[in-house]
């Protein structure tokens, strides 16, 4: 994997923003250690999911573009695909779930795609379009069991080592596994010694209990606030050995602890941002004592929050922690 994330880091780099490496003086302060927020949620497309997208359209071969492509989103992936699937001339079909948020079904009117709604939950949705593709013999890129996808949203491992070279930690968020995956394969091949550890939401924490069973089991997805981690994984998902491999811990987080992240964050800095990014920075609320060496870098994914979400966030809840 570290060659391909290497190359694909060449490939994406004229579509894809170097995003800015932020340090958090209050995180920094509460934990005793230097802490840096890695600010995915200002990439094109609001999301780290634009290099998956970029380099699995760019490896393309010209009668596969001509085709085009189909796929599976809650959210931030179908946006990254439309974009790239636009700039690059390729048609595309995006199938999202039932539950997907209006705030991110929304962006997907700016781009000349087609949108099939499908399925009541994102495993469901991602087997439709998955059937989609081999009936109509186009193809199909997977959200995160790709090793395209897989190795562009690895490009962050090389960005975070030349922004922070004595990097210690980095705590990522887990849906399907294809962020931390790609990240922890590049980071170990280089410095072994650097931790890489999961948030997942205790709601819907599929990969947490793959890596505990050793195989892709059937869990309860109950609706959490992070919807960009949502879903199941595929039995023969590329990421679960990845993870087991490269990935040193998980910590599941609670929706009320993902709900205090989210206010805390815009109160400290002034940064709205969704579910997924947050979990980071409640594993480090819940514990600030110095745990993991550092520096410390939380990776803050996406932006795409619901209005009626902050609505709710800044008018009820939780007191914030000092």
């Amino acid at each position: 994997m570290y060659p391909a994330i290497l190359a694909a880091e060449s490939l994406i780099r004229p579509y894809v923003l170097e995003t800015p490496l932020a340090y958090s003086p209050a995180l920094s302060a509460r934990c005793g250690y230097p802490v840096w927020l890695k600010l995915e949620c200002v990439q094109h497309t609001g999301s780290f999911k634009l290099r998956g997208a970029a380099h699995a359209l760019l490896r393309l071969d010209a009668e596969t573009r001509r085709r085009g492509v189909v796929t599976a989103s809650t959210g931030n992936h179908g946006e990254a695909m439309a974009y790239m699937a636009q700039r690059l001339g390729i048609p595309c079909t995006l199938c999202v779930p039932e539950t997907i948020t209006p705030a991110k079904l929304a962006h997907f009117a700016y781009y000349p795609v087609e949108v099939r709604v499908t399925g009541a939950d994102s495993a469901e949705t991602e087997l439709t379009a998955r059937a989609l593709a081999t009936a109509e013999g186009l193809r199909y890129v997977s959200p995160y069991n790709d090793p395209d996808v897989i190795a562009g949203q690895g490009t962050l491992g090389p960005e975070l080592l030349r922004q922070c070279p004595d990097l210690g930690t980095v705590l990522v968020p887990i849906g399907g596994g294809g962020l931390i995956g790609g990240i922890a394969a590049y980071l170990k091949a280089v410095r072994p010694e650097i931790q890489v550890i999961g948030c997942q939401p205790a709601h819907d924490a599929a990969m947490y209990h793959a890596l505990r069973t050793g195989q892709v089991v059937d869990v309860p997805a109950l609706p959490t606030l992070s919807d960009g981690t949502a879903g199941g994984l595929e039995p023969d998902t590329l990421t679960l050995p990845l993870c087991q491999d490269h990935v040193d811990d998980i910590t599941l987080i609670e929706e009320s602890e993902i709900r205090q992240a989210l206010r805390w964050l815009v109160t400290h800095h002034q940064l709205l941002v969704e579910g997924a990014a947050a979990l980071q920075v409640a594993a480090l609320l819940r514990d600030p004592a110095p745990r993991y060496p550092g520096p410390v870098v939380l990776i803050l994914c996406g932006r795409k929050l619901g209005l009626d979400t902050l609505r709710d966030l800044l008018l009820t809840g939780e007191g914030l922690p000092g």
